[in-house]
């Protein structure tokens, strides 16, 4: 498995220096090339929702990647306001490493829980369009593949009435994944072992610390 918990370990490092307006130190995991996505999930009561997921198709050192996506999918994804301090102990970080990239037959040439899929299509104004889910995706939301498809158009700014004819226009690349994520808890304890390497000078936070604290959290920790 080429991901493992440094990686993810290492995105929460940067966010949380960010938020705390330092520099986090240089990882010391492999710097291979990979593409990459960074995704993070919020949980709160057992309820899981996406608070950004940004990557790169194209191979990326694994250092700069990291450091760069995992703020970007954190502060800079349009769809969600930038993640703060206080949802910390909520967080879950994801990383991502895309591998076995394949040019498709057609748009249903791909398999569900397999293979992430990456669209491209021309509007109806010759616009170019692009679009993409990774490979849990489709599963976890119960789709299926034209399903999939038509949420990806959409998803990729098509408004009009989806149709065989728009989905035929779609060129499909189907790649997979491997995946990890690690929770703020066990990010926590990770840090514990060897703060140092952190860039921890100090005690480490307790969750229930005021800083961290908001309506998410209130329930939880009281």
């Amino acid at each position: 498995m080429v991901v493992g918990i440094e990686h993810c370990v290492y995105c929460f490092d940067v966010l949380v220096a960010y938020l705390e307006g330092r520099m986090p130190l240089e990882p010391e995991f492999e710097n291979n090339q990979y593409p990459l996505f960074v995704t993070w999930n919020i949980v709160n009561h057992g309820q899981t929702r996406l608070r950004g997921c940004i990557g790169n198709f194209e191979p990326l050192p694994l250092h700069s990647g990291l450091k760069e996506y995992a703020i970007t999918s954190a502060i800079h994804d349009r769809r969600f306001s930038p993640i703060t301090i206080r949802e910390l102990p909520h967080l879950t970080c994801g990383v991502s490493l895309l591998t076995n990239f394949e040019d498709a037959k057609d748009y249903l040439d791909w398999e569900i829980g397999v293979h992430g899929i990456w669209i491209e299509f021309v509007d109806d104004h010759n616009r170019r369009r692009t679009a993409t889910y990774l490979p849990e995706v489709t599963e976890e939301q119960g789709w299926t593949k034209e399903e999939a498809i038509d949420s990806l158009l959409r998803k990729g700014g098509y408004n009009g009435r989806i149709t065989d004819k728009i989905r035929s226009r779609i060129v499909l690349t189907r790649y997979q994944s491997a995946k990890y994520v690690v929770t703020y808890q066990e990010y926590l304890q990770h840090v514990s072992e060897n703060p140092l390497k952190h860039g921890i000078k100090h005690e480490i936070r307790n969750p229930k610390d005021s800083k961290y604290l908001d309506e998410f959290a209130i329930d939880e920790w009281n």
